[in-house]
């Protein structure tokens, strides 16, 4: 019995050890009602398309595609020191080795990159992350079900039959003008 209790009490140590680290998740969830942040959750359903209208593989594209996360931060002439900090936050997270880098472009004070999280073959998320310090930085987290980069492009062909509800994208409107 004192066994089972002291390897309770390891497991309990060990996932609560685990939380402490930084992640993207975290970072949502901490700054999703701060002042200078715009978080939005946006379903798989935003598309708006008649799944009888589409192939056998596109319909296996979306049914792989669950959600998309955005959160941003609108910076301005008065928060340029808390944008600096929060994106040096987010930068260290995102080179945490369990985001695989695809492609990066520009330089520090304006970029973009794309990473994901998983296996080439079964992908759980795809983060897109642009900053630029004149308007702030946006992170894009869409997460998945064993996705893989032929879903994305299939997604593409999808969107293009697509009535996208952009209502749901409106708090993101004039932040990267």
């Amino acid at each position: 019995m004192k066994t089972i209790v002291y390897i309770a009490i390891a497991v309990s140590l060990r996932f609560a050890g685990c939380n402490s680290k930084p992640s993207l998740q975290k970072f949502f969830v901490e700054n999703s009602e701060k002042k200078n942040f715009i978080a939005l959750d946006v379903s798989s359903n935003i598309l708006n398309v008649a799944t009888d209208q589409l192939t056998a593989e596109q319909k296996e594209a979306v049914d792989a595609f669950d959600k998309v996360n955005i959160i941003a931060f609108k910076a301005d002439g008065t928060n340029q020191k808390e944008y600096q900090l929060e994106k040096d936050k987010l930068n260290g997270i995102l080179k945490n080795e369990i985001y695989q880098q695809l492609i990066k472009v520009g330089s520090g004070s304006e970029g973009a990159s794309i990473s994901f999280v998983g296996t080439e073959d079964k992908i759980d998320e795809f983060i897109v992350y642009a900053n630029k310090k004149e308007n702030g930085f946006a992170v894009i987290r869409v997460t998945g079900d064993a996705m893989n980069p032929n879903h994305i492009m299939t997604m593409l062909s999808v969107r293009q039959k697509s009535n996208i509800n952009l209502d749901q994208l409106k708090p993101l409107q004039g932040l990267m003008q």
